[in-house]
C-alpha cells in the first residue's frame, strides 16, 4: 500500500470527522456560552446549571442535523469501501 494512499485516507477522515462534529459542538459552546453570560449577569455560580442547557441544545443540533451527518458518514465509508475492493497489494 502507497503511503499517498494512506495519507489520503487519514485526512478525507480528519475531515468527515471536523464535518460531522462541528454542528453538535458548535451548539454545545453557543449554549454554553450563553449560559456563562447569564450565570455572570445574575451571579449565579451553580455548575449543573450550564449542564441541562447544553445536554437540551445538542439533542437538538443532532435531531436537526442528524440526517446530514449520517449521510455525510455513509458518502465516506462507501468511499472507503470501494478503494477497499480496488485495492491491490
Amino acid at each position: 500500500m502507497e503511503t499517498g494512499l494512506v495519507m489520503d485516507i487519514a485526512v478525507e477522515a480528519l475531515v468527515v470527522t471536523v464535518l460531522v462534529a462541528a454542528p453538535v459542538l458548535a451548539a454545545a459552546l453557543m449554549s454554553g456560552l450563553l449560559v456563562g453570560i447569564l450565570q455572570a449577569a445574575t451571579s449565579i455560580q451553580e455548575m449543573t446549571l450550564s449542564f441541562i442547557p447544553k445536554l437540551a441544545v445538542m439533542v437538538l443540533a443532532i435531531v436537526i442535523f442528524g440526517e446530514w451527518q449520517l449521510a455525510v458518514m455513509a458518502e465516506y465509508f462507501e468511499t472507503i469501501f470501494e478503494r477497499v475492493r480496488t485495492m491491490t497489494l
